[in-house]
């Protein structure tokens, strides 16, 4: 099967979407919770499947939870990179298979694609209208904010002393650093798709153009270069999976985060039930689990992200996220300048 481009995929939904725009100014629907009618036809189901961006580990763990906590409905988990499972999908409907319920995407932008395809199905559950700020939420219940993401800079603490360490992303064209950062490449991740934009819209491409004669290893997704950071392959990582950082130095990892001067990359991760969903109860079921408090909850304590969700509990010693400086998040620039952003980046960096 062919691969598409953001901008094909963009470009082929548009002419079947026109009428579903010109009258969509639909209300949200009615907050609902899990009821045992819901739970009922969930499990006549007997399934859900769930497409996610999030890492390997915390999604197969989520599965598992909802597995215990449901009993004889079936988690399927399919992970990849965002920018991968926003393909994927558009490849699925083209071919009018229906193979997804729940998608977690780390890039807003999708579902701003997805919502003007008419491809997603409204739903809120009620502790997202009791518990989450509206800026967290689509205004037509289509999609809501599953995680809050940064993007920090890090470092190996055996590599550089905490006095020596980078303090912003100007210093990191410093010569000392040349051949000893490793930064993940925005064709594959969401994350990194959205720290890119932010830093080269806040820093100019100029920036990057000085950062690649740093001679930078690239890896593919957010969740790589904390790992290569922490195994000692690199010095200093420049975007990446700031949770992981967290984790990995918790487990008595010599890694340290560092928030840049500038500004901090920051990226939403919405998740969204799709029209004609197989499993459409068990759809609304996990939706519903997955934002509660027990299920944001996980997040913030095996997960060490960001929830929305106002009654979680964050751990102590972890910065709160109205404490770090971030960057603004852009999803219409993003989805406008995505295909753009990953062929400038290739040329840049040479890969």
């Amino acid at each position: 099967m062919a691969t598409l481009s953001r901008r094909e995929v963009l470009k082929g939904a548009g002419a079947l979407t026109f009428s579903a725009l010109a009258v969509r100014v639909a209300a949200a629907p009615a907050a609902e919770g899990v009821t045992p009618a819901l739970v009922e036809a969930a499990k006549k189901e007997g399934a859900v499947t769930f497409y996610t961006a999030m890492d390997l580990q915390l999604a197969e763990h989520y599965g598992k939870m909802f597995e215990q906590k449901y009993p004889g409905i079936a988690a399927r988990v399919e992970r990849s990179g965002a920018e991968r499972i926003f393909t994927r999908i558009e490849q699925e409907y083209k071919s009018n298979i229906h193979a997804v319920d729940v998608v977690n995407t780390s890039d807003l932008s999708h579902c701003t694609a997805w919502k003007r395809n008419g491809w997603l199905e409204p739903y809120l559950p009620a502790e997202v209208v009791q518990h989450y700020d509206t800026i967290y939420y689509d205004s037509e219940g289509l999609h809501l904010t599953t995680r809050v993401l940064v993007s920090p800079l890090g470092y190996n603490t055996k590599l550089v002393s905490a006095a020596d360490a980078p303090k912003s992303f100007a210093d990191l064209l410093d010569p000392k650093w040349a051949g000893k950062m490793v930064k993940a490449h925005p064709a594959y991740s969401g994350t990194i798709m959205n720290s890119t934009f932010q830093v080269a819209r806040d820093l100019g491409w100029e920036y990057f153009e000085k950062l690649a004669a740093q001679r930078v290893m690239q890896v593919q997704s957010a969740t790589d270069t904390p790992k290569r950071i922490m195994l000692g392959e690199r010095a200093v990582m420049i975007d990446g999976a700031g949770y992981l950082l967290i984790r990995n130095k918790e487990a008595g990892h010599p890694v340290e985060v560092i928030y840049p001067a500038e500004g901090t990359p920051v990226a939403t991760s919405p998740s969204a039930i799709f029209k004609g969903a197989p499993h459409p109860n068990a759809a609304r079921l996990f939706q519903n689990w997955l934002h509660s408090r027990e299920g944001q909850q996980i997040l913030v304590d095996y997960a060490r992200q960001y929830s929305p969700h106002a009654q979680t509990v964050e751990k102590p010693g972890v910065r709160k996220l109205a404490e770090i400086k971030l960057m603004k998040e852009d999803a219409i620039g993003v989805e406008r300048d995505a295909e753009a952003i990953k062929a400038r980046y290739a040329r840049i960096f040479g890969v």
